[in-house]
Order: C-alpha cells, then structure tokens, then sequence
C-alpha cells in the first residue's frame, strides 16, 4: 500500500511493526526510491501518480497542479520569473511521460528510444 493512503501514524521511515519488522513502504522511503510510472492508480499515463507516490503528495493534488497549469498556460499572459508558463501543463506532463520509466522497468520511453536508435546508426 502506498503511503499516500495510509493513515497519520501509519508510516515513518524507522518505525518497527509490533513484531519487529520494517515495512516495505518504510524501506523504500528510506532509500530514496526512484520515480516510477505505477501500472495501479492511473488515469492516463501514471504521471500524477509516480508524482504523488515519489513526494508522498495526495494524487488529486497533482492533478490539479497539472490542470492549473494548463489552463494559466492558455491564457498566454501568466510568466513565473521570465519562464512563460505555456511551458506547463500538457508540455510537462509529456516530456514526464517519456522520461519517467514505467514500473517494473529501468529505461523511459526516451532512454529506449535513444538506445534504439544508435544501435541502428553505428
């Protein structure tokens, strides 16, 4: 279960179970797990979710995130510090989506595509 889901108490890093323990969920967190594009929980790609899951953040959060940033990213006169914010919203979710891996593999989109393509040329 991730710990998003859980409830206050429920997770920590080093917190034992009764009998001892560690869970998974705490291993993980204390290692720095990597992102990852999970198979459960997504609506479209799994980009909100890796998101949510990675930073512990509840996923509708993130997927407000994404929808405000496309729809300030349309308007054309929102700017974050010279960084027009067309740059956000659908752009960033794709460019997520190609370089984030899927779970259950080490490579991107990206990364297999680049791969693939020198293989061929030299």
């Amino acid at each position: 279960m991730s710990s998003f889901t859980e409830g206050p108490g429920e997770s920590g890093t080093d917190e034992q179970q009764a009998d001892g323990a560690t869970t998974a969920t705490d291993t993980q967190a204390s290692q720095g797990h990597p992102i990852r594009r999970p198979h459960k929980g997504r609506m479209v790609a799994g980009v909100a979710a890796g998101i949510s899951e990675h930073f512990n953040v509840d996923v509708t959060i993130v997927r407000i995130a994404f929808a405000v940033l496309t729809l300030v990213g349309f308007t054309g006169i929102a700017y974050l510090g010279g960084l027009p914010l067309y740059l956000g919203g659908i752009p960033l979710y794709l460019a997520c989506w190609l370089l984030i891996p899927e779970e259950g593999s080490e490579q991107s989109i990206a990364s297999t595509f680049l791969r693939n393509r020198q293989s061929r040329s030299g």
